[in-house]
């Protein structure tokens, strides 16, 4: 079956987290998924369709049974008994037919629901701003968005058709025992609140206990998610006993939560086993009574105990699937939680668009900082800088000043507490950040290298690029020639954030990505750090080119960047504490001077006065 192809047919993301503030503890939850399974009406009505198909044929053998009995049987008709045999093929043929129609119905929608899910719920952690993910684990999110999924896929691909076809069993059952013999059906009737009652009651138990289980399940996967990412930390530290102990605690933690969550699940399912057909034998018995005595036939008890037996089955099976159901309805509160975050950085209903072309002009005016995570202390204070179009800044300072944070808020991954940014005049806030972030490129001190080819991962500056431009990128990032040496050339797997490279390697694969972007404002943050001494004065010479005409602020140790820079911004705890260029920031002393001298010294008893390094940034 096609899924819909118009976008408009697809919930938003705001049809699972619409009413995530509303009191819990009930599969109530699970109606949220209606907006994901809507567009798909002609696959729910099939289904329902062959449910009620198959729920029928069950339903009409209590019939034929009764007729059997009273008239083939009784009576010696063994005519009766062959267009039995056949009738019984076909509603056999039926019901297998329906069976199929169902089954197949709800696994595709269970698993399209489930897919769409994924997409929009990935979409919508990848849109959330930085703060979101300081205070939270990637193995959380990790969890909900595949364990928590399959839960739900469980449910609307298995459990509620499951659930459903008892429902109408069960419902269709009680007719039928009503129309078969009143008297037994009141008697029936008298032990469905002893039944309900421990479902409702224990079901609840069992859907925080799942809930918890879940929990528990996400801690093991975040364990597993940092541990994997640290693994040569943790060998070089001799650290593996540990980091195993704890994860086995994870682990018997995640087991201690599951088995509470079983032991209520099976109590739940053994009460109601124990009071179902402990009520259907007591019937029997009084039954087999009226039999005797003649108020009811002999083929109205056969029926009467097929259709107590299938109200019985119907019964103990709704009361197993609530597991499921209490599972995915702790499930579905967890999703709602996370898609109920909403990101801060957000574009305006009506953006003000940025000129063209892109200048890279850049003003900070009275901008103070406190990330979410540290509120009590800024990381910019009263900042004001102004970048002109085509200047060549470099920012300096020791660690903590503040530099990492004017990128952070360039690119707008944060909204400053007090102040304004603007970019070509713009400011941040009234304009999208994504128009803002496109006319960025970043190299970052430890590049992200993505599991695929060089390729792929130097055209991810500029998706649509030319494989002659991916490969001039490379080239004036002096990182051609070590990517033509790799087995496949362009084309070679990089591995797990570019396991496969060295440090200054995977450095020259963000700078060509950077250099294929093209863009009006360059942002380097130590960029060169992991470099040699010769792919060093070939990276610097393709900045040159690069930076020519090109705004840029620089994070660097480097000297040789520092001299060459239009202006040095020297930067202490979140402030401005002095700017000009080198010579006359050596000349006024001060912060810069004792850095730089500092690293002069270092680099004179190491030997490598070559390669002097700038204060450190």
């Amino acid at each position: 079956m096609a899924r819909p192809s118009a976008s408009s047919q697809r919930p938003s993301l705001a049809a699972l987290a619409e009413g995530a503030d509303r009191p819990r503890g009930s599969l109530g939850e699970l109606g949220r998924l209606w907006a994901y399974v809507a567009p798909y009406r002609l696959a729910v009505a099939g289904a329902v369709a062959a449910l009620v198909v198959a729920a029928g044929t069950v339903l009409v053998m209590g019939m034929g049974l009764r007729t059997l009995v009273d008239q083939g049987f009784s009576a010696g008709d063994s005519g009766l008994l062959d267009r039995a045999l056949f009738a019984l093929l076909g509603i056999i043929v039926v019901l297998s037919l329906a069976t199929y129609s169902r089954y197949a119905l709800v696994s595709w929608l269970g698993e399209r629901v489930v897919a769409d899910l994924r997409a929009q719920v990935f979409d919508h952690v990848l849109r959330l701003d930085p703060a979101f993910f300081e205070t939270t684990r990637t193995g959380e999110i990790m969890s909900r968005i595949t364990t928590d999924t399959t839960l739900l896929q469980v449910v609307i691909g298995s459990s509620a058709s499951v659930a459903m076809r008892n429902v109408l069993l069960l419902a269709g059952g009680l007719v039928m025992l009503a129309v078969t013999s009143p008297k037994l059906t009141l008697m029936v009737v008298l032990f469905v609140p002893a039944v309900i009652a421990p479902i409702i009651i224990i079901g609840r138990h069992v859907r925080h206990l799942s809930r918890a289980s879940q929990d528990r399940v996400a801690d093991v996967g975040a364990q597993v998610e940092e541990s994997l990412n640290a693994a040569r930390t943790i060998q070089a530290f001799c650290h593996e006993d540990r980091d195993r102990d704890r994860f086995v605690e994870r682990a018997e933690g995640a087991f201690a939560a599951a088995v509470r969550r079983i032991r209520a699940r099976a109590a739940l399912t053994a009460v109601v086993i124990m009071l179902v057909f402990g009520g259907v034998g007591t019937i029997l018995w009084i039954g087999g009574h009226d039999v005797i005595v003649g108020r009811i036939t002999a083929g109205e008890l056969s029926a009467f105990v097929f259709y107590a037996v299938v109200v019985a089955g119907a019964a103990g099976a709704v009361s197993e699937v609530m597991g499921d159901l209490q599972r995915a309805a702790g499930a579905t509160e967890r999703l709602v939680e996370l898609l109920a975050t909403r990101p801060t950085i957000t574009a305006p209903d009506h953006p003000v668009l940025l000129p063209e072309p892109a200048r890279g002009a850049v003003a900070f005016d009275g901008v103070t900082f406190r990330y979410p995570a540290r509120p009590d202390r800024a990381a910019l204070s009263d900042f004001n800088l102004a970048v002109e179009p085509g200047e060549r800044l470099a920012l300096v300072g020791p660690s903590g000043a503040g530099k990492t944070t004017v990128f952070q808020l360039l690119l707008r991954f944060y909204d400053p507490q007090a102040g304004h940014i603007t970019f070509d005049g713009v400011e941040l806030r009234a304009t999208d950040p994504r128009a803002v972030r496109a006319r960025i490129g970043l190299v970052a001190q430890d590049p992200v290298i993505f599991s695929a080819s060089a390729a792929e991962n130097i055209r991810y500056g500029r998706p649509d690029a030319g494989d002659d431009e991916v490969r001039a990128a490379a080239a004036a990032a002096a990182a051609l020639d070590f990517i033509t040496d790799l087995p496949d050339g362009f084309d070679t797997y990089l591995g797990e954030k570019g396991v496969r490279l060295s440090g200054g390697q995977r450095q020259r694969i963000a700078i060509a990505r950077a250099i294929l972007r093209n863009p009006a404002l360059l942002l380097l943050d130590e960029a060169t750090s992991a470099l040699d001494a010769e792919s060093e004065r070939l990276v610097q010479e393709a900045l040159a080119r690069l930076l020519k005409g090109r705004t840029s602020i620089v994070i660097a140790h480097r000297l040789a960047t520092v001299l060459e820079a239009d202006r040095i911004v020297v930067m202490d705890d979140g402030r401005i504490v002095a700017t000009g260029r080198h010579g006359e920031l050596m000349a006024q002393g001060g912060l810069y001077a004792r850095l730089a001298e500092l690293q002069f010294n270092q680099a004179r008893v190491a030997g490598t006065t070559g390669r002097v390094s700038a204060p450190s940034a």
